[in-house]
């Protein structure tokens, strides 16, 4: 496989096993911000993470102008218990991500971010990838369990502290 100098992954071989090991929300963060930027060349930094109890129909959302992504950790934690793999738990994260990150760099229309989302996955993971089955697909079909998640009215809310470290690397000495 062909890497760049700086080890960055670079084609879709490398980032379809990208996802197998155990990551935190920075390092599939970090992952979904170079899936972008070799798919569509775009990027924003600046990012932070919030987790919350969310309504279950609610997978996560990123308010226009702001510079959080809200994720719904009861989801999260139904697919953590649920899912058959680390690579399948860590596709869902990086797609919920990967479509609110596509918000935040300026798709705003939601039928418009999830063909991107799509398309951006299966550019970068592969055509036979969970990720791209969970892009092109509906969650709430595939893993009919999330339905039934418990959720809240977005009343509890935790700032996660490392997240997208990947932008600010270079301002902190």
């Amino acid at each position: 496989m062909d890497m760049r100098v700086s080890g960055e992954l670079d084609s879709p071989a490398m980032f379809s096993y990208s996802l197998d090991a155990e990551m935190d929300y920075d390092s599939i963060f970090s992952v979904v911000r170079k899936a972008v930027r070799y798919s569509i060349h775009k990027e924003r930094s600046g990012l932070g993470l919030i987790l919350s109890d969310l309504p279950p129909a609610l997978g996560a959302f990123w308010e226009v102008g702001g510079n959080y992504i809200v994720l719904n950790e009861s989801l999260v934690e139904v697919m953590r218990r649920m899912a058959r793999s680390t690579r399948e738990y860590n596709s869902y994260i990086f797609v919920v991500l990967a479509h609110e990150y596509l918000h935040a760099i300026g798709y705003i229309d939601e039928v418009e971010v999830r063909r991107v989302t799509a398309s951006v996955t299966a550019n970068a993971m592969g055509a036979e990838h969970p990720a791209t089955a969970m892009a092109r697909g509906d969650m709430w079909q595939m893993y009919p369990f999330l339905r039934f998640a418990t959720g809240g009215s977005g009343g509890r809310a935790k700032v996660v502290g490392k997240f997208d470290t990947e932008s600010t690397r270079s301002y902190i000495w």
